[in-house]
């Protein structure tokens, strides 16, 4: 088996030791695999989604049957959510005490095969190097996670055949039929105010889509996913939609009269547009339609895809409706940049802004759920050559520095930041160890605001007085100190710029702790009428409840309301 993963690219495995996979960590010790030792399956089961995500190859993790299995699950389920190719080796007791209620007997395949486009036991020697093949094979070509069920005894068995399965990888053409290609066309030709949503599958077509942007005249909006391929040398690119989106982005998706979506699967129907020919081009068939009724859907990848509509459409020269969409995004970004005069107060925005010009032109930029992936998608500027990964289709706390340390492990010369929240960091506080012992270089910096701070805005967008979401934290720049990083905090704003430029000059690991602002409120680019009235019913409770000076620092300490 290790064998095999190896020669499906996989450089890593990650796990705990222990019982049932010790004949496949010693296996992997006499291997050119590398083992990584984490404090929480967890954090291994992140570390691998963030390598393999990063680098588009195989990685690995392994866990000892029951717990160790099982604590992998939501590191997993992230992973594979984000089409991150990692193979994961779940150890079950030996066979013949399986299904007695022998102590630690899990079952795994109920639990992954949910989320998995691989999940099947190994249940001789001679169908395991098979299944191994089978299982990276899926992995890398679909993109997610494939689970390899093994009970403890099969790992000692020898094979009496040993026949060379091996891996595939593929890079096939798909675009649609020429018929499929003329509605298109005709769909595209006949719009007036054309605009281009554009997703995940956009991966590696960047300069497709823009050159068919620029022949439709057609301003580019994309998810949240697409931020690293699209953002960049991008004249026609308008930003975010959706809550996390800025007004540029919103005007060009909910204004527009044709929308083509390009490997786009963005969940929340409100934004999308209520007239207006809509049609999708993704590479699945399960996805067209999926979120919100379309015109004209269509299977191919947007690479391919584009490459034949460029030839086809006809130029559209007027260019007011795209200038329209640049300009009201332009000034939603100058608004977004605001500077704030009291040293005492450090927006988060403010952080990371810093954080964006002091970072190499190459970093790797990883975020926590909640509040902190939102400055990660608004102000962490796209290159080329930066790469970010927040949690989005899972949503997940915890999963920022986790992720980080496989990106680290898979490139050691490369700068990677971990923009985490102070709620985040502590669910996996442990894995802190794990840096100290293999010096790992990653820099982490807390978005401290003592609070779940997500959830707080939540509450009060609903008309909630918030409730169970304070923090009393740690310094957790002492806490560095303690387990033997690289550590400092910070609480005032004249501190700030020196702080962040100190940790990325730092060669190891280290922590920069930022105290910032708790009352900061996530505005989308459009506010219901209905949210207005919930939050003012929020504000009404607190000075009901004797918290009037909560209602006024939300008014006083927001960029929003200067």
């Amino acid at each position: 088996m290790v064998a095999t993963l190896l020669d499906a690219g996989a450089k890593r495995c990650y796990g705990v030791v222990g019982d049932t996979i010790n004949h496949l960590t010693d296996a992997i010790r006499r291997s050119d695999m590398d083992w990584v030792h984490v404090r929480h399956e967890e954090v291994g089961g992140f570390a691998a989604g963030g390598e393999a995500y990063m680098t588009g190859e195989l990685a690995c993790c392994a866990g000892t049957c029951g717990p160790g299995s099982t604590h992998f699950i939501n590191g997993l389920m992230e992973s594979h959510r984000n089409g991150a190719p990692v193979v994961f080796i779940a150890s079950q007791v030996a066979t013949a005490e399986m299904g007695v209620g022998f102590p630690q007997d899990v079952d795994q395949r109920p639990l992954y095969a949910q989320y998995s486009v691989f999940c099947e036991y190994v249940s001789s020697p001679e169908n395991a190097k098979r299944l191994t093949a089978i299982a990276a094979q899926k992995a890398l070509n679909e993109g997610g996670l494939a689970v390899l069920i093994v009970p403890g005894d099969i790992f000692t068995a020898k094979p009496e055949n040993n026949l060379p399965w091996r891996t595939m990888r593929f890079d096939p053409v798909v675009r649609p039929s020429e018929t499929e290609l003329e509605a298109v066309v005709e769909a595209l030709d006949a719009g007036k105010k054309v605009s281009i949503y554009a997703g995940h599958g956009c991966a590696d077509a960047h300069d497709e889509v823009i050159a068919l942007a620029d022949k439709l005249g057609a301003p580019i909006a994309w998810t949240s996913r697409a931020k690293d391929f699209i953002e960049y040398g991008n004249e026609l690119e308008v930003g975010m939609t959706g809550v996390f989106g800025l007004a540029g982005g919103y005007r060009a998706v909910s204004e527009c009269d044709t929308l083509l979506l390009l490997g786009c699967s963005f969940a929340w129907a409100q934004f999308y547009p209520e007239d207006a020919t809509i049609i999708q081009v993704d590479i699945a068939a399960g996805q067209i339609g999926l979120r919100h009724p379309v015109d004209i859907g269509v299977i191919g990848s947007v690479r391919d895809t584009c490459a034949a509509l460029i030839d086809r459409v006809a130029r559209h020269d007027d260019r007011d409706w795209v200038n329209a969409c640049r300009k009201t995004y332009r000034e939603s970004l100058d608004d977004a940049a605001a500077e704030s005069e009291d040293d005492s107060l450090i927006h988060p925005q403010e952080l990371t802004l810093a954080l964006d010009a002091h970072a190499a032109d190459d970093a790797v930029f990883t975020a926590d759920g909640g509040s902190p992936m939102v400055w990660c998608l608004r102000h962490i500027k796209a290159n080329g050559q930066r790469r970010t990964l927040p949690s989005l289709v899972h949503g997940t706390m915890a999963n920022a520095y986790p992720q980080a340390i496989g990106i680290s492990q898979a490139f050691p010369g490369r700068q990677v930041i971990a923009m985490c929240g102070d709620g985040g960091l502590s669910m996996l506080m442990g894995d802190l160890l794990t840096l100290a012992q293999f010096e790992i270089p990653l820099k982490i910096v807390i978005f401290n605001n003592s609070s779940l701070g997500f959830v707080e805005l939540e509450q009060k967008v609903d008309g909630l007085l918030d409730a169970y979401t304070e923090l009393k934290n740690p310094d957790f720049g002492a806490l560095a100190h303690a387990v033997g990083l690289w550590g400092r905090k910070v609480e005032a704003k004249h501190e700030l710029d020196g702080a962040v430029a100190e940790l990325l000059a730092h060669d190891g690991p280290g922590i920069l702790d930022v105290k910032v602002n708790r009352m900061e409120l996530v505005m989308p680019p459009h506010v219901e009428f209905s949210q207005v009235a919930s939050t003012a019913l929020y504000s009404t409770k607190a000075v009901l409840s004797g918290r009037m000076g909560e209602v006024v620092d939300l008014v006083r300490n927001n960029f929003w309301t200067r």
